[in-house]
C-alpha cells in the first residue's frame, strides 16, 4: 500500500475519532495545547526540526523551507517558548507556492493574516508578533520532537481540523487508521440508528460504542 493512501484515509476522518483510535492503541499522539491559527485542516507526514537558545554568534531560524517536500507538514519544537517565534509570513508564502501540507509548532508564530489569506494551514501554542531572530537556532533536523506532549518522529502522520493536531507514529499507522475507520463506522450506524426511532442506549449497545476506545494490545 502507498504511503499517500494512508495519509488520506487518515484525512478523511475527524481528529476525534482519530483520538480514539490512538487511545485504543495506548498511543499518546494528541498535541496537546496546540491549535489551529484559522479554519484550517491539514494532513501529511511530518518533516521535524528541533529549536534551541541562539548560539553566540546565532545560528538561523528558518533556511530549511526548500528542503521539504510537498504535501509534508513542517514541525517545529520550539519548546513551548511563547517569547519568540519560529514562523511568519515569509516562509508562509514560500511554503504555499511550494505545496507543503501545512506547519505545526511547539510554540509561536506571527503574520497570521496572511496564512489565513492564502488558505496555509498553521496550528501553534499562540500568536506573537516578537521575532525569534536572535533569541532561537535551528539545533536539528530530521529528529525525534515534543509537540505538545506528544512525540513526533520523521515521518510520521500529522493530522489537523479545528479540535486540534495529532500524531500517529509511523509503525503502527496501519493499525491505527483501521481502528479509526472502524469507530467512524460505528458512530454513524449509531446516529443512523437514532434517526430512525431508536433509543441511543439501544444504538451505542447494538454498535458496541461503549467498548470502541477499549485498550488493545500494541
Amino acid at each position: 500500500m502507498k504511503d499517500d493512501d494512508l495519509v488520506a484515509r487518515a484525512g478523511a476522518l475527524d481528529t476525534a475519532t482519530l483520538s480514539d483510535a490512538l487511545d485504543r492503541f495506548g498511543v499518546n499522539g494528541q498535541c496537546a495545547g496546540v491549535a489551529p491559527c484559522g479554519p484550517f485542516k491539514l494532513a501529511g507526514r511530518a518533516y521535524t526540526l528541533q529549536y534551541g537558545p541562539a548560539a553566540i554568534p546565532a545560528g538561523t531560524v528558518g533556511d530549511y523551507i526548500d528542503e521539504v517536500s510537498p504535501g509534508d507538514i513542517v514541525v517545529l519544537d520550539n519548546g513551548g517558548r511563547r517569547d519568540a517565534t519560529v514562523w511568519g509570513d515569509i516562509l508562509t508564502e514560500i511554503a504555499h507556492r511550494r505545496g507543503i501540507g501545512g506547519t505545526v509548532i511547539h510554540g509561536v508564530n506571527r503574520d497570521v493574516r496572511l496564512c489565513r489569506d492564502l488558505g496555509y494551514a498553521v496550528f501553534s501554542c499562540g500568536v506573537w508578533m516578537r521575532t525569534g531572530k536572535d533569541r532561537v537556532q535551528v539545533d536539528r533536523v530530521g529528529e525525534p520532537v515534543n509537540v505538545g506532549g506528544a512525540r513526533v518522529a520523521a515521518g510520521d502522520i500529522l493530522v489537523g481540523d479545528a479540535d486540534g493536531v495529532l500524531a500517529i507514529p509511523r509503525a503502527m499507522e496501519l493499525q491505527i487508521i483501521e481502528s479509526a475507520e472502524e469507530i467512524h463506522r460505528a458512530e454513524v450506524s449509531i446516529r443512523d440508528a437514532c434517526r430512525q426511532g431508536m433509543r441511543l442506549d439501544e444504538a451505542r449497545r447494538a454498535a458496541g460504542y461503549h467498548t470502541l476506545q477499549t485498550r488493545r494490545g500494541k
